[in-house]
Protein backbone atom coordinates (compact mmCIF):
# COMPACT_ATOMS: atom_id res chain seq x y z
CA UNK A 1 0.00 0.00 0.00
CA UNK A 2 3.15 2.41 0.20
CA UNK A 3 3.81 2.68 -3.31
CA UNK A 4 -0.15 3.40 -4.00
CA UNK A 5 -0.15 6.31 -1.29
CA UNK A 6 3.17 7.70 -2.26
CA UNK A 7 1.83 7.84 -5.76
CA UNK A 8 -1.36 9.53 -4.77
CA UNK A 9 1.04 12.14 -2.46
CA UNK A 10 3.32 13.10 -5.50
CA UNK A 11 0.75 13.80 -8.06
CA UNK A 12 -1.71 15.70 -7.18
CA UNK A 13 -1.07 18.57 -8.36
CA UNK A 14 -1.61 16.96 -12.00
CA UNK A 15 -4.80 15.38 -10.30
CA UNK A 16 -6.19 18.56 -9.66
CA UNK A 17 -5.28 20.26 -13.11
CA UNK A 18 -6.86 16.86 -15.01
CA UNK A 19 -10.39 17.09 -12.91
CA UNK A 20 -10.45 20.90 -13.99
CA UNK A 21 -10.13 19.74 -17.59
CA UNK A 22 -13.01 17.16 -16.71
CA UNK A 23 -15.23 20.14 -15.14
CA UNK A 24 -14.66 22.56 -18.55
CA UNK A 25 -17.14 20.30 -19.85
CA UNK A 26 -20.53 21.67 -19.86
CA UNK A 27 -22.27 18.28 -19.51
CA UNK A 28 -25.49 19.75 -18.40
CA UNK A 29 -28.14 16.51 -19.22
CA UNK A 30 -31.47 18.76 -18.49
CA UNK A 31 -30.66 21.56 -21.39
CA UNK A 32 -30.79 19.72 -24.77
CA UNK A 33 -28.71 22.02 -26.28
CA UNK A 34 -25.66 20.72 -24.37
CA UNK A 35 -26.07 17.28 -25.95
CA UNK A 36 -22.30 17.54 -27.67
CA UNK A 37 -20.91 18.47 -24.60
CA UNK A 38 -22.11 15.44 -22.94
CA UNK A 39 -21.05 13.10 -25.86
CA UNK A 40 -17.47 15.35 -25.63
CA UNK A 41 -17.57 14.90 -21.92
CA UNK A 42 -18.13 10.79 -21.87
CA UNK A 43 -15.59 10.24 -24.96
CA UNK A 44 -12.98 12.05 -23.10
CA UNK A 45 -13.79 9.65 -19.84
CA UNK A 46 -13.38 6.78 -21.61
CA UNK A 47 -10.44 8.09 -22.88
CA UNK A 48 -8.62 9.18 -19.30
CA UNK A 49 -9.95 5.48 -18.10
CA UNK A 50 -7.69 4.03 -20.91
CA UNK A 51 -4.74 5.89 -20.14
CA UNK A 52 -4.68 4.99 -16.31
CA UNK A 53 -5.15 1.49 -17.72
CA UNK A 54 -8.43 0.37 -17.52
CA UNK A 55 -10.55 -1.61 -20.36
CA UNK A 56 -13.14 1.31 -20.97
CA UNK A 57 -15.75 1.67 -23.28
CA UNK A 58 -18.75 4.24 -24.23
CA UNK A 59 -22.43 2.52 -24.28
CA UNK A 60 -25.19 4.18 -25.90
CA UNK A 61 -28.68 4.49 -24.64
CA UNK A 62 -31.57 6.22 -25.99
CA UNK A 63 -30.00 9.47 -23.94
CA UNK A 64 -26.47 10.42 -23.14
CA UNK A 65 -24.54 7.43 -23.08
CA UNK A 66 -22.82 5.72 -20.18
CA UNK A 67 -19.47 5.14 -19.38
CA UNK A 68 -18.13 1.62 -18.34
CA UNK A 69 -14.90 1.25 -17.58
CA UNK A 70 -13.38 -1.93 -15.57
CA UNK A 71 -9.86 -3.63 -14.37
CA UNK A 72 -7.92 -6.01 -16.63
CA UNK A 73 -8.19 -9.10 -15.19
CA UNK A 74 -4.98 -11.46 -15.26
CA UNK A 75 -4.62 -14.36 -17.63
CA UNK A 76 -3.49 -17.57 -16.77
CA UNK A 77 0.10 -18.45 -17.94
CA UNK A 78 -0.25 -21.96 -20.60
CA UNK A 79 -0.75 -25.38 -18.85
CA UNK A 80 -1.48 -23.33 -15.68
CA UNK A 81 -5.24 -22.68 -13.95
CA UNK A 82 -7.25 -19.71 -13.48
CA UNK A 83 -5.87 -17.68 -10.48
CA UNK A 84 -8.91 -17.90 -8.12
CA UNK A 85 -11.96 -15.53 -8.92
CA UNK A 86 -11.95 -12.17 -6.88
CA UNK A 87 -14.98 -10.43 -5.27
CA UNK A 88 -16.09 -8.05 -7.59
CA UNK A 89 -17.04 -4.01 -7.17
CA UNK A 90 -18.95 -1.40 -8.85
CA UNK A 91 -18.47 2.15 -8.45
CA UNK A 92 -21.40 4.18 -9.55
CA UNK A 93 -21.03 8.02 -10.59
CA UNK A 94 -22.48 10.50 -13.00
CA UNK A 95 -20.46 12.96 -15.14
CA UNK A 96 -23.36 15.05 -15.71
CA UNK A 97 -24.11 18.64 -13.99
CA UNK A 98 -26.99 20.78 -13.00
CA UNK A 99 -27.53 23.48 -15.05
CA UNK A 100 -25.57 26.54 -13.92
CA UNK A 101 -28.49 29.54 -13.63
CA UNK A 102 -28.94 32.03 -12.38
CA UNK A 103 -25.24 33.26 -14.23
CA UNK A 104 -25.12 36.27 -12.52
CA UNK A 105 -24.49 35.05 -9.32
CA UNK A 106 -21.28 33.22 -10.23
CA UNK A 107 -18.04 34.96 -9.12
CA UNK A 108 -16.22 33.30 -12.21
CA UNK A 109 -17.83 31.66 -15.14
CA UNK A 110 -18.97 27.75 -13.88
CA UNK A 111 -17.13 26.04 -16.48
CA UNK A 112 -13.46 27.68 -15.68
CA UNK A 113 -12.66 26.25 -12.79
CA UNK A 114 -11.05 28.33 -10.41
CA UNK A 115 -8.86 27.75 -7.17
CA UNK A 116 -9.06 29.82 -4.34
CA UNK A 117 -7.10 28.41 -1.17
CA UNK A 118 -7.92 24.47 -1.07
CA UNK A 119 -11.63 24.86 -2.95
CA UNK A 120 -11.89 24.23 -6.59
CA UNK A 121 -14.78 26.26 -7.55
CA UNK A 122 -16.93 25.09 -11.08
CA UNK A 123 -20.33 23.22 -11.70
CA UNK A 124 -20.26 19.32 -11.02
CA UNK A 125 -17.03 20.23 -9.14
CA UNK A 126 -18.65 18.14 -5.61
CA UNK A 127 -22.05 16.78 -7.75
CA UNK A 128 -20.38 14.86 -8.74
CA UNK A 129 -16.85 14.79 -10.88
CA UNK A 130 -14.93 15.66 -8.36
CA UNK A 131 -16.04 12.68 -6.19
CA UNK A 132 -15.60 9.84 -8.76
CA UNK A 133 -13.12 11.00 -10.18
CA UNK A 134 -11.19 10.57 -6.67
CA UNK A 135 -11.96 6.99 -6.99
CA UNK A 136 -10.75 6.47 -10.62
CA UNK A 137 -7.35 8.34 -9.26
CA UNK A 138 -7.03 5.78 -6.80
CA UNK A 139 -7.29 2.78 -9.01
CA UNK A 140 -4.37 4.90 -10.98
CA UNK A 141 -2.04 4.53 -8.49
CA UNK A 142 -2.61 0.38 -8.05
CA UNK A 143 -2.33 0.20 -11.70
CA UNK A 144 0.41 2.54 -11.92
CA UNK A 145 2.87 1.44 -9.86
CA UNK A 146 2.10 -2.71 -10.18
CA UNK A 147 0.48 -2.93 -6.74
CA UNK A 148 -2.16 -6.08 -7.41
CA UNK A 149 -5.80 -5.17 -6.21
CA UNK A 150 -7.32 -7.79 -4.19
CA UNK A 151 -10.59 -7.16 -6.23
CA UNK A 152 -12.07 -6.40 -9.82
CA UNK A 153 -13.33 -3.02 -9.93
CA UNK A 154 -16.41 -1.82 -12.81
CA UNK A 155 -16.76 2.01 -12.67
CA UNK A 156 -20.35 2.90 -14.20
CA UNK A 157 -20.87 6.63 -14.81
CA UNK A 158 -23.12 8.35 -16.19
CA UNK A 159 -25.02 11.15 -18.23
CA UNK A 160 -28.39 11.82 -17.12
CA UNK A 161 -28.59 11.25 -12.97
CA UNK A 162 -29.39 14.62 -12.72
CA UNK A 163 -32.65 13.89 -14.53
CA UNK A 164 -33.55 10.90 -13.24
CA UNK A 165 -31.59 8.30 -14.74
CA UNK A 166 -33.76 7.79 -16.96
CA UNK A 167 -31.96 4.78 -19.06
CA UNK A 168 -29.67 3.54 -16.18
CA UNK A 169 -32.34 0.94 -14.80
CA UNK A 170 -33.05 -0.68 -18.46
CA UNK A 171 -28.96 -0.62 -18.81
CA UNK A 172 -28.36 -2.24 -15.98
CA UNK A 173 -30.95 -5.35 -16.66
CA UNK A 174 -29.51 -5.62 -20.19
CA UNK A 175 -25.99 -5.82 -18.52
CA UNK A 176 -27.01 -7.90 -14.82
CA UNK A 177 -25.00 -10.74 -15.72
CA UNK A 178 -21.63 -8.28 -16.43
CA UNK A 179 -22.32 -5.83 -13.95
CA UNK A 180 -22.98 -8.76 -11.36
CA UNK A 181 -21.15 -7.68 -8.11
CA UNK A 182 -21.12 -8.50 -4.02
CA UNK A 183 -21.34 -4.17 -3.07
CA UNK A 184 -21.62 -0.69 -4.81
CA UNK A 185 -19.68 2.33 -4.12
CA UNK A 186 -21.39 5.50 -4.24
CA UNK A 187 -19.69 9.07 -3.36
CA UNK A 188 -22.48 11.42 -4.29
CA UNK A 189 -23.40 12.16 -0.80
CA UNK A 190 -21.69 14.53 2.02
CA UNK A 191 -19.84 14.40 5.50
CA UNK A 192 -20.84 16.79 8.20
CA UNK A 193 -17.31 18.77 7.71
CA UNK A 194 -13.68 17.81 6.12
CA UNK A 195 -12.97 16.80 9.34
CA UNK A 196 -15.28 14.37 9.79
CA UNK A 197 -15.90 11.60 8.08
CA UNK A 198 -18.96 10.10 7.05
CA UNK A 199 -20.66 6.50 5.71
CA UNK A 200 -24.40 7.37 5.06
CA UNK A 201 -26.33 4.26 5.73
CA UNK A 202 -29.80 6.17 4.81
CA UNK A 203 -31.26 7.99 2.31
CA UNK A 204 -34.76 9.29 2.18
CA UNK A 205 -37.16 8.20 -0.86
CA UNK A 206 -39.20 11.08 -2.19
CA UNK A 207 -42.82 11.55 -4.36
CA UNK A 208 -42.96 14.48 -6.67
CA UNK A 209 -46.33 15.52 -8.02
CA UNK A 210 -47.85 19.04 -9.51
CA UNK A 211 -51.20 20.81 -8.84
CA UNK A 212 -52.90 23.26 -10.55
CA UNK A 213 -56.23 24.54 -9.30
CA UNK A 214 -58.50 25.75 -12.30
CA UNK A 215 -60.57 29.09 -11.36
CA UNK A 216 -62.24 31.52 -14.29
CA UNK A 217 -61.86 30.76 -17.68
CA UNK A 218 -59.38 33.34 -18.69
CA UNK A 219 -57.68 35.89 -16.15
CA UNK A 220 -60.11 38.23 -15.31
CA UNK A 221 -60.43 42.11 -14.48
CA UNK A 222 -60.07 42.38 -10.51
CA UNK A 223 -61.84 45.53 -10.01
CA UNK A 224 -64.79 44.45 -12.06
CA UNK A 225 -64.83 40.59 -10.69
CA UNK A 226 -62.95 40.47 -7.55
CA UNK A 227 -65.10 39.47 -5.14
CA UNK A 228 -67.63 37.72 -6.95
CA UNK A 229 -65.40 35.04 -8.33
CA UNK A 230 -62.66 32.42 -6.29
CA UNK A 231 -59.08 33.05 -6.37
CA UNK A 232 -57.48 30.22 -7.91
CA UNK A 233 -53.88 31.84 -5.97
CA UNK A 234 -55.84 32.40 -2.93
CA UNK A 235 -57.35 28.63 -2.69
CA UNK A 236 -53.76 27.63 -3.48
CA UNK A 237 -52.16 29.33 -0.25
CA UNK A 238 -55.20 27.86 2.03
CA UNK A 239 -55.70 24.69 0.80
CA UNK A 240 -51.68 23.78 1.17
CA UNK A 241 -51.70 26.02 4.38
CA UNK A 242 -54.19 22.99 6.14
CA UNK A 243 -51.36 20.98 5.08
CA UNK A 244 -48.83 21.63 8.02
CA UNK A 245 -49.99 22.56 11.84
CA UNK A 246 -47.93 24.92 13.56
CA UNK A 247 -45.54 22.31 15.21
CA UNK A 248 -44.15 21.43 11.86
CA UNK A 249 -46.08 17.89 11.66
CA UNK A 250 -47.77 16.77 8.52
CA UNK A 251 -51.94 17.01 9.32
CA UNK A 252 -52.57 14.21 6.44
CA UNK A 253 -54.18 10.90 8.11
CA UNK A 254 -51.85 8.23 7.16
CA UNK A 255 -48.78 10.11 6.53
CA UNK A 256 -46.78 8.68 8.77
CA UNK A 257 -47.60 5.25 8.73
CA UNK A 258 -44.75 3.01 8.89
CA UNK A 259 -42.18 5.84 10.30
CA UNK A 260 -39.83 4.06 12.77
CA UNK A 261 -38.19 5.66 15.92
CA UNK A 262 -34.69 5.89 15.34
CA UNK A 263 -32.57 3.86 17.65
CA UNK A 264 -30.58 4.02 20.94
CA UNK A 265 -27.20 3.93 19.06
CA UNK A 266 -28.61 5.93 15.68
CA UNK A 267 -29.58 9.11 18.17
CA UNK A 268 -25.92 8.36 19.66
CA UNK A 269 -24.41 8.49 16.40
CA UNK A 270 -26.42 12.17 15.89
CA UNK A 271 -24.66 13.88 19.14
CA UNK A 272 -21.56 13.27 17.05
CA UNK A 273 -22.10 15.54 14.10
CA UNK A 274 -19.87 18.96 14.43
CA UNK A 275 -22.71 21.30 12.91
CA UNK A 276 -24.62 23.46 15.46
CA UNK A 277 -27.95 24.67 15.01
CA UNK A 278 -26.02 28.17 15.14
CA UNK A 279 -23.55 27.05 12.98
CA UNK A 280 -26.68 25.72 10.65
CA UNK A 281 -28.48 28.88 11.22
CA UNK A 282 -25.72 31.15 9.85
CA UNK A 283 -24.50 28.55 6.79
CA UNK A 284 -28.28 28.92 5.12
CA UNK A 285 -28.90 32.90 6.17
CA UNK A 286 -32.16 31.68 7.74
CA UNK A 287 -33.52 34.01 10.66
CA UNK A 288 -34.77 31.35 12.26
CA UNK A 289 -34.57 27.53 12.00
CA UNK A 290 -38.02 25.42 11.45
CA UNK A 291 -38.94 21.66 11.85
CA UNK A 292 -40.80 18.99 13.35
CA UNK A 293 -41.28 19.76 17.25
CA UNK A 294 -39.54 16.78 19.39
CA UNK A 295 -37.09 16.12 17.22
CA UNK A 296 -33.67 17.83 16.54
CA UNK A 297 -33.00 20.07 13.64
CA UNK A 298 -30.18 16.74 12.42
CA UNK A 299 -33.28 14.39 12.96
CA UNK A 300 -35.71 16.87 11.14
CA UNK A 301 -34.18 17.00 7.83
CA UNK A 302 -32.42 13.73 7.48
CA UNK A 303 -34.71 10.87 9.38
CA UNK A 304 -38.45 12.54 9.19
CA UNK A 305 -40.96 12.66 5.97
CA UNK A 306 -42.10 16.04 4.68
CA UNK A 307 -44.10 17.72 2.57
CA UNK A 308 -42.24 20.51 0.88
CA UNK A 309 -43.82 23.25 -2.16
CA UNK A 310 -40.72 23.50 -3.80
CA UNK A 311 -42.69 26.17 -6.55
CA UNK A 312 -45.36 28.16 -6.62
CA UNK A 313 -46.76 30.42 -9.55
CA UNK A 314 -49.75 31.91 -10.26
CA UNK A 315 -50.92 35.50 -11.96
CA UNK A 316 -49.35 37.89 -13.64
CA UNK A 317 -44.95 38.33 -12.88
CA UNK A 318 -43.75 41.26 -14.60
CA UNK A 319 -42.64 44.41 -13.61
CA UNK A 320 -45.27 46.44 -12.40
CA UNK A 321 -49.04 45.63 -11.36
CA UNK A 322 -51.78 43.66 -13.57
CA UNK A 323 -55.09 44.01 -11.27
CA UNK A 324 -56.50 40.73 -12.60
CA UNK A 325 -58.14 37.13 -10.95
CA UNK A 326 -55.61 34.76 -12.07
CA UNK A 327 -57.29 31.66 -13.98
CA UNK A 328 -55.47 29.21 -12.09
CA UNK A 329 -52.25 28.46 -9.49
CA UNK A 330 -50.08 25.79 -9.44
CA UNK A 331 -47.66 24.54 -6.87
CA UNK A 332 -44.75 21.82 -7.26
CA UNK A 333 -44.45 19.68 -4.39
CA UNK A 334 -42.27 17.08 -2.92
CA UNK A 335 -42.22 14.91 -0.45
CA UNK A 336 -39.81 13.09 1.05
CA UNK A 337 -39.81 9.88 2.61
CA UNK A 338 -38.34 7.56 5.38
CA UNK A 339 -37.45 4.27 5.45
CA UNK A 340 -40.95 2.03 6.02
CA UNK A 341 -42.81 4.51 4.32
CA UNK A 342 -44.33 3.05 0.82
CA UNK A 343 -44.18 6.02 -1.85
CA UNK A 344 -46.99 5.09 -3.45
CA UNK A 345 -49.46 4.79 -0.57
CA UNK A 346 -48.07 8.48 0.29
CA UNK A 347 -49.07 9.70 -3.25
CA UNK A 348 -52.38 7.65 -2.72
CA UNK A 349 -53.37 9.46 1.07
CA UNK A 350 -52.01 12.81 0.07
CA UNK A 351 -54.03 12.88 -3.57
CA UNK A 352 -57.22 11.75 -1.75
CA UNK A 353 -56.56 14.81 0.99
CA UNK A 354 -55.91 17.36 -1.64
CA UNK A 355 -59.25 16.01 -3.35
CA UNK A 356 -61.16 16.22 -0.18
CA UNK A 357 -59.97 19.54 1.17
CA UNK A 358 -60.15 21.36 -2.24
CA UNK A 359 -62.93 24.05 -2.02
CA UNK A 360 -65.54 23.16 -4.73
CA UNK A 361 -65.06 27.09 -6.32
CA UNK A 362 -62.10 25.60 -8.19
CA UNK A 363 -61.10 22.72 -9.96
CA UNK A 364 -58.26 20.22 -8.84
CA UNK A 365 -55.58 18.87 -11.19
CA UNK A 366 -53.11 16.42 -10.32
CA UNK A 367 -50.34 15.37 -12.25
CA UNK A 368 -48.16 12.99 -10.69
CA UNK A 369 -44.34 12.93 -10.80
CA UNK A 370 -41.19 10.46 -9.98
CA UNK A 371 -41.09 8.19 -6.92
CA UNK A 372 -38.72 6.06 -5.01
CA UNK A 373 -38.54 4.33 -1.50
CA UNK A 374 -35.96 5.23 0.86
CA UNK A 375 -32.77 3.34 1.02
CA UNK A 376 -31.44 2.29 4.54
CA UNK A 377 -28.59 -0.62 4.75
CA UNK A 378 -27.44 -2.00 8.33
CA UNK A 379 -24.59 0.05 9.61
CA UNK A 380 -23.10 -3.24 11.66
CA UNK A 381 -22.96 -5.45 8.04
CA UNK A 382 -19.40 -6.32 7.33
CA UNK A 383 -19.26 -4.05 3.80
CA UNK A 384 -20.43 -0.56 6.14
CA UNK A 385 -17.79 -1.47 9.02
CA UNK A 386 -15.20 -1.71 6.25
CA UNK A 387 -15.94 1.20 4.84
CA UNK A 388 -15.76 2.76 8.47
CA UNK A 389 -12.31 1.45 8.43
CA UNK A 390 -11.22 2.39 5.28
CA UNK A 391 -12.88 5.90 6.33
CA UNK A 392 -10.43 6.34 9.65
CA UNK A 393 -6.97 5.24 7.81
CA UNK A 394 -7.55 8.07 5.45
CA UNK A 395 -9.04 11.00 7.61
CA UNK A 396 -7.14 10.09 10.50
CA UNK A 397 -9.98 10.50 12.87
CA UNK A 398 -13.03 8.05 13.95
CA UNK A 399 -15.64 8.63 11.37
CA UNK A 400 -19.69 8.83 12.26
CA UNK A 401 -22.64 7.44 10.69
CA UNK A 402 -25.10 9.15 9.40
CA UNK A 403 -28.54 9.45 7.42
CA UNK A 404 -29.05 11.97 4.25
CA UNK A 405 -32.31 14.14 3.38
CA UNK A 406 -31.69 13.22 0.20
CA UNK A 407 -32.95 10.78 -2.33
CA UNK A 408 -30.58 8.43 -4.63
CA UNK A 409 -33.06 6.66 -6.24
CA UNK A 410 -30.42 4.44 -8.23
CA UNK A 411 -29.39 3.07 -5.40
CA UNK A 412 -32.85 0.88 -4.81
CA UNK A 413 -32.46 -0.35 -8.89
CA UNK A 414 -28.87 -1.41 -7.54
CA UNK A 415 -30.76 -3.88 -4.98
CA UNK A 416 -33.61 -4.78 -7.13
CA UNK A 417 -31.54 -5.55 -10.28
CA UNK A 418 -28.01 -6.85 -8.99
CA UNK A 419 -28.95 -7.75 -5.77
CA UNK A 420 -26.41 -5.55 -4.07
CA UNK A 421 -25.78 -2.95 -1.23
CA UNK A 422 -24.68 0.58 -1.77
CA UNK A 423 -22.10 1.79 0.45
CA UNK A 424 -22.59 5.34 0.51
CA UNK A 425 -18.91 7.41 1.15
CA UNK A 426 -19.43 10.74 0.07
CA UNK A 427 -16.78 13.47 -0.06
CA UNK A 428 -19.04 16.43 -0.17
CA UNK A 429 -19.44 19.48 2.24
CA UNK A 430 -22.44 21.32 3.61
CA UNK A 431 -21.32 24.44 1.74
CA UNK A 432 -20.13 22.95 -1.26
CA UNK A 433 -23.36 24.62 -3.16
CA UNK A 434 -23.97 22.01 -5.00
CA UNK A 435 -27.38 22.42 -7.55
CA UNK A 436 -26.70 26.48 -6.71
CA UNK A 437 -24.05 28.69 -8.07
CA UNK A 438 -20.41 28.74 -7.12
CA UNK A 439 -19.94 25.11 -6.34
CA UNK A 440 -16.89 24.18 -4.88
CA UNK A 441 -15.05 21.08 -4.02
CA UNK A 442 -12.43 20.96 -1.12
CA UNK A 443 -8.94 19.66 -2.12
CA UNK A 444 -8.46 18.29 0.89
CA UNK A 445 -11.62 15.82 0.61
CA UNK A 446 -10.42 15.31 -2.74
CA UNK A 447 -7.01 13.93 -1.86
CA UNK A 448 -8.49 12.02 1.52
CA UNK A 449 -11.32 10.62 -0.53
CA UNK A 450 -8.58 9.51 -3.43
CA UNK A 451 -7.07 7.58 -0.03
CA UNK A 452 -10.21 6.21 1.70
CA UNK A 453 -10.88 4.51 -1.95
CA UNK A 454 -7.06 2.77 -1.83
CA UNK A 455 -7.98 1.58 1.53
CA UNK A 456 -11.41 0.67 0.63
CA UNK A 457 -10.46 -2.69 -1.36
CA UNK A 458 -8.06 -3.73 1.17
CA UNK A 459 -10.61 -3.60 3.92
CA UNK A 460 -13.70 -4.95 1.83
CA UNK A 461 -10.94 -8.00 0.84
Amino acid sequence: MQAVLDYLKQHQARFVAELCDYLRFASVSAQPQHKKDLLACGQWLVKHCRQIGLDARLCETAGHPIVIAKTRKAKAASGKRQAAKKPHYMVYGHYDVQPPEPLELWTTPPFEPRIAGRNLFARGSTDNKGQNFAHLKAVEAYLKTGTPLPCDLTFVLEGEEEVGSKNLSGFLKKHRRELACDAIVVSDTGMPAANCPALTYALRGIIAFEITLHGPARDLHSGIFGGAVENPAMAMAHLLAKVRDENGRIKIPGFYDGVASLSKYEREQIKRYPLSDAGLKKLLGAPQLFGEKGFTTTEQRSSRPTFEINGLTSGYQGEGSKTIVPSWARAKITCRLVPNQKPEHVRKIVCAWLKKNCPPTVRLEIEAGHGAEAYLVSPNGKPAQAALRALEKAFGTKPVLIREGGSIPIVNEFKQVLGADTLLLGLGLPDDNAHSPNEKFNLDCFENGQRMSAFLWQELT
